[in-house]
């Protein structure tokens, strides 16, 4: 028994050893000590990005902003502030999408120089055009996706997201450039030729990629030549001459600009045939202008009647006639204003009889400058010549401009009501009398001071 007992305590005192070297190596293997194991930023970027995969995206920003205020330092801070800005872009929503262009826009203002800079200033672009309505509605998101789309392609020229970026802004202007279309065809239906003039040569300039642009001249080139018509009415003969080639003129270039920059187009046949019956030259297209429009004629996709339907009763507008090809405008001209039509064929005006006045813009010719917008024309005669064309002499208001000689006004009668109705009757006349003496003396004056009286009333005790 005892020897059993002895056999056992040495076994024992053998294997003590062995266990506490297989524990110290146990404890040298333990994965959470190796070099190779999983850093904390890293496991929380890992656990954001996959709450976002499974579309749980308030629990996904949580933990980005956890680990982006605990490791501010990481290597991983940087996308993590991009993944809270794709967190709200996917979420959605008029909130979600307001959200998620000011978190990118606090990324591309603290890490402009990363390659993710061009990535979030696209999708600040992508959400503007999301929320693009249809020309005929608001068109502030159209707008806006407009410049965050020139913004990108301007400030990041060699990122890889530019070719992209230049065919969204096709679309955008294609859509801006409808809107313009039928503000100045609306124009021209009304007869409101300096309106219609201003929008059509605006449409033409900025955006010349529009699909219908070739219709925006012609109806350009009629507006013009419905000037030239009312130009015509003119009495002075010299005045009318120079408005009516003024019209004529820019109606000519309006026709030439569709045989010279858009020949394979519909209106190309209708131009020269203005052109002919104007008694202008008609320019030839050359070969390059021919094959650069057949090139942006062929990109365009046709729609079908049922597409045309069912666009309709979308929100998002029909791009599908956008070219695919031709460089967007990037830095556009100055707009065209129906002020700036009426000046300039005033200025067309000048040099001619001194005094005549246009039948189409109401300006007055042969003065110089033409006068500021918004401010009133002058016109010839003074006030006592009787013309209709006279306005009346303007005298400066205030003590200033009153004659030495004039004697000072009388105070108006004061009206006791309580007094009795003969004793009002005849303070009444004696004011009257009063106020009409001082109008016969100056006339100029006595409406400005007629101030009413208000009636005070009894109350009985």
């Amino acid at each position: 028994m005892i020897r059993r007992i002895l056999s056992l305590a040495l076994l024992l005192a053998l294997m003590l050893p062995a266990v506490s070297c297989f524990r110290k190596n146990k404890k040298v293997t333990n994965p959470i000590a190796n070099v190779n194991s999983a850093q904390p930023d890293k496991v929380l970027f890992d656990r954001a990005m996959d709450a976002m995969q499974h579309n749980r995206f308030d629990v996904a920003r949580l933990t980005l902003q956890t680990m982006i205020n605990t490791y501010p330092d990481s290597e991983y801070v940087a996308r993590a502030k991009l993944a809270v800005g794709d967190s709200w872009y996917a979420e959605g929503g008029s909130a979600g999408l307001a959200q998620a262009e000011i978190e990118y826009k606090d990324f591309i203002t603290f890490f402009p120089n990363l390659p993710e800079a061009a990535e979030a200033q696209l999708k600040v672009a992508n959400i503007h055009y999301r929320q693009m309505e249809k020309p005929d509605r608001d068109y502030t998101h159209a707008k806006r996706a407009e410049e965050e789309y020139k913004q990108l392609i301007l400030q990041f020229p060699d990122s890889k997201l530019v070719p992209e970026a230049k065919q969204r802004l096709r679309e955008v202007q294609e859509v801006l450039a409808e809107r313009e279309f039928r503000i100045g065809r609306f124009y021209y239906l009304k007869e409101s030729w300096p309106a219609a003039i201003g929008r059509l040569q605006s449409l033409a300039d900025i955006y010349p990629l529009y699909s219908n642009v070739d219709e925006g001249l012609y109806l350009l080139g009629q507006a013009n030549e419905r000037e030239a018509e009312l130009a015509r009415s003119v009495k002075d003969e010299a005045a009318r001459a120079k408005e009516v080639n003024h019209f004529t003129d820019e109606a000519a270039k309006a026709y030439s600009r569709i045989l010279t920059r858009y020949p394979v187009m519909g209106r190309a046949k209708d131009a020269r045939a203005r052109l002919e019956a104007l008694h202008r030259p008609v320019p030839k297209p050359t070969p390059e202008a021919i094959a650069q429009n057949k090139q942006e004629e062929e990109s365009r996709r046709e729609t079908g009647h049922f597409s045309r339907l069912m666009t309709t009763f979308r929100r998002h507008p029909d791009v599908s006639q956008t070219s695919k090809v031709g460089e967007p405008t990037l830095v556009p001209p100055k707009e065209t204003s129906a002020t700036d039509v009426a000046l300039g064929a005033q200025r067309a005006l000048v040099g001619s009889a001194s005094g005549g006045t246009s039948a189409v813009t109401g300006a007055v010719v042969g003065t110089g400058a033409p006068p500021p917008p918004n401010q009133p024309v002058p016109r010839s005669g003074n006030a006592s010549s009787g013309s209709d064309n006279s306005l009346p002499e303007l005298k400066p208001v205030g003590d200033a401009a009153q004659p030495t000689t004039q004697a000072p006004q009388a105070p108006p009668a004061q009206v006791n009501e309580a007094a009795g109705d003969a004793q009002s009757t005849s303070s009444a006349q004696q004011g009257s009398s009063s106020s009409s003496s001082v109008q016969g003396s100056n006339d100029a004056q006595s409406s400005s001071k007629t101030k009413k009286k208000k009636k005070r009333k009894l109350w009985p005790l």
